[in-house]
């Protein structure tokens, strides 16, 4: 890619902000997403100080708020005039309370809403800015804590955990990585999905009281590659436990439960039901 530009969701802090600093010395544009003003300002500065010679943008927005997702996507077709890669770098983790389920702005369980439906909703709505920049390349930013998705209580209302909400939906991220990929085939855009590192030194890892087992740039380095590796340039509809192209859980594989799923998260994304479009 020729100065590409890239958008990170989640770039104020841990994983976001190590892929920042990584493509930053790689020249192009970089947009920073944060949902909070002032860290966002502060990583742009950092990023901005660390490669003079990359233009450095931000948007900011709560992805917990799909109206908000919306916008922040408006705005960039706006202004943008190309979309080289996005990676989906947002996360709510299991949380501080795991016994406490928190909701989204519309009512979804946050780590759904915020792990998936997000994530969904702004390739969706930047789809035509992709297809345009192709050959483009989005990257989702899963887990290899997966668990199966239970479609009769799918925002977890009985027997709620954080670490079992962000589990399903991670596993939800992926299915759609998997279902985005075979529509988005022969449009130049390819979405992969992938486990960057077991347990990095994170915000959300430490505030779950997990321990730490890895560095910030371990997580950066397999991710980066699925962004910038001329060989993966055609590969897409995958699953990547870091470096290696891997199996995902036996449910992403199952095409009646992902059409399940697809039709949930149009719905929810999008309750009008306006026709998206790649064209």
């Amino acid at each position: 890619m020729n100065r590409p530009t890239t958008l990170i969701t989640g770039a104020t802090q841990g994983l976001g902000r190590g892929i920042a600093l990584d493509l930053a010395r790689r020249g192009g544009t970089l947009l920073l997403h944060g949902r909070d003003a002032a860290r966002l300002e502060a990583v742009a500065a950092e990023v901005g100080a660390a490669a003079p010679d990359t233009t450095v943008r931000t948007v900011l927005a709560d992805l917990a708020d799909l109206d908000q997702v919306h916008t922040m996507a408006s705005r960039i077709l706006e202004s943008e005039p190309r979309l080289d890669a996005l990676v989906n770098n947002a996360v709510a983790g299991g949380g501080a309370e795991p016994l406490l389920r928190e909701l989204s702005a519309q009512g979804h369980e946050l780590r759904f809403a915020v792990n998936h439906l997000a994530p969904y909703a702004l390739v969706r709505d930047l789809l035509p800015l992709l297809t345009s920049s192709a050959p483009a390349r989005v990257v989702n930013v899963a887990s290899i804590g997966q668990e199966t998705i239970d479609f009769d209580d799918i925002m977890l209302e009985q027997g709620y955990e954080g670490l079992r909400a962000y589990c399903r939906s991670k596993l939800a991220l992926i299915m759609a990585t998997f279902e985005l990929a075979q529509e988005l085939a022969g449009t130049g855009v390819t979405v992969n999905a992938l486990h960057p590192a077991h347990l990095m030194d994170t915000q959300g890892v430490r505030e779950h009281g997990l321990t730490p087992v890895t560095g910030i740039d371990e997580g950066v380095r397999p991710t980066v590659r699925l962004l910038t590796d001329p060989e993966l340039a055609a590969v897409t509809g995958r699953y990547f436990d870091r470096f290696t192209d891997a199996r995902a859980h036996e449910q992403a594989y199952d095409t009646g439960a992902r059409e399940r799923l697809m039709e949930l998260t149009r719905a929810l994304v999008d309750p009008a039901g306006r026709a998206f479009t790649h064209s």
